[in-house]
């Protein structure tokens, strides 16, 4: 067993000097006996001790228990308790101050051994889990205080983030509708030039035939300005579900007319109408975006000539719509992005667009609550269906 330093507290000296030899022994040093708390305390001070043996019952003011109480604040060594008592009353006293044994006497040295190894081996342990603690949370603080720091810093950056995209909006929004203006002018002058060249003219063909380019290139222009403003008002939170009442047909024919004015190459809408009520109440604006884009997009995407086929029913307060077409379809590997902003499949070619109308219709079916799915195959085209709640 190792060499310890050991304090004797015992005001029987007898039993102290009894205790000292067996302790001597088995090769440990004796720093002092002391018959009292207060005496033991003043030997502490001076001498370094790895153990302290204390008799519970002492010749001073202060008995083992309040010295050993003392000895924990101040010095922080194993205290073992010796006693001739192990009556309940004792024991609940000594259990408070955490004591590392209690030996009965009279005691073998056998056991007194036993009992001072364990008493060391547990103070150590205990030191030792002290520290790994102390250092824990050190660590937990250190990290904490990271944590902290880094966190400030991510606010600042989304603060910073959020001034930059409202900033963008309001250049985006303030942008787009000062071209509205302008472009309006230019579509009304491009259509008075389109009249004046029914008049016997001699460039009456030339002006018909640059009318109708400026025409549809301020169409494509407005809706793509009209893309930008829905994004806009969607990114800064301003997008709202509006329902009102609003007859059907005439929204049915707006919507066509509108579309049918767009088309370039030729392609026929087919219309298919089904027990359509006259009224529904939904958001008019949401509504034509919504079937506008699926429209033009399979205009855009179809044959020279060729056929789109627009169906539109009503069922158990829904507004069912299915938008056909014959044309390029969307290649499978392709699919999954359909409805992200600014995607364009590889296999559209020359074919003009931005790219945005069908993640304006994903957005105006999550505004709407809606439903949509499509199904495509390239050369044979793509349809789309959409289920939107109506009142």
């Amino acid at each position: 067993m190792f060499s310890l330093n050991i304090l004797i507290v015992e005001d029987d000296s007898v039993s102290a000097l009894l205790l000292q030899r067996a302790l001597e022994k088995n090769n440990h040093q004796i720093i002092g006996i002391a018959d009292t708390g207060e005496k033991a305390l003043e030997i502490l001070q001076e001498n370094h001790s790895d153990i302290v043996m204390m008799d519970i019952n002492l010749a001073g003011e202060l008995d083992g228990i309040t010295t050993t109480e003392i000895i924990n604040e101040r010095f922080d060594i194993p205290v073992v308790y010796l006693s001739a008592s192990s009556d309940a009353e004792t024991l609940n006293k000594v259990v408070g101050t955490n004591p590392s044994a209690y030996v009965i006497k009279p005691f073998n040295i056998r056991e007194l051994n036993m009992v001072i190894e364990l008493a060391i081996f547990k103070d150590r342990k205990e030191k030792e889990l002290q520290k790994l603690n102390n250092q824990l949370e050190e660590k937990v603080k250190i990290r904490t205080a990271e944590l902290y720091e880094a966190n400030k810093e991510l606010t600042k950056a989304l603060e910073k983030e959020r001034e930059i995209n409202e900033l963008k909006t309001r250049i985006v929004m303030n942008v787009s509708h000062g071209f509205k203006t302008p472009l309006t002018s230019i579509l009304s002058s491009a259509q008075l030039l389109q009249m004046y060249a029914e008049k016997d003219h001699p460039f009456k063909q030339k002006i018909a035939k640059h009318g109708t380019k400026i025409e549809n290139s301020v169409r494509a222009l407005n809706n793509l300005l009209t893309s930008v403003l829905f994004f806009g008002k969607a990114d800064a939170n301003k997008m709202e579900y509006k329902p009102k009442k609003m007859y059907l047909g005439a929204f049915v024919k707006e919507l066509l007319d509108t579309v049918k004015a767009g088309i370039e190459n030729g392609v026929v809408i087919k219309t298919e109408l089904g027990a359509l009520p006259k009224t529904i109440t939904s958001d008019q604006e949401i509504l034509y975006q919504t079937f506008e884009n699926l429209l033009s997009n399979a205009v855009k995407y179809s044959k020279d000539g060729g056929e789109v086929r627009f169906k539109l029913d009503f069922q158990d307060n829904f507004l069912i719509g299915e938008v056909k077409d014959f044309g390029i379809g969307i290649p499978k590997s392709e699919q999954s992005q359909l409805f992200d902003r600014f995607f364009r499949a590889k296999n559209v070619g020359i074919v003009e667009g931005s790219g945005l109308g069908l993640s304006i219709v994903k957005k105006c079916m999550e505004v709407m609550n809606g439903q949509i799915h499509f199904e495509s195959e390239i050369n044979k085209g793509t349809t789309f269906e959409v289920k939107i709640p109506v009142n």
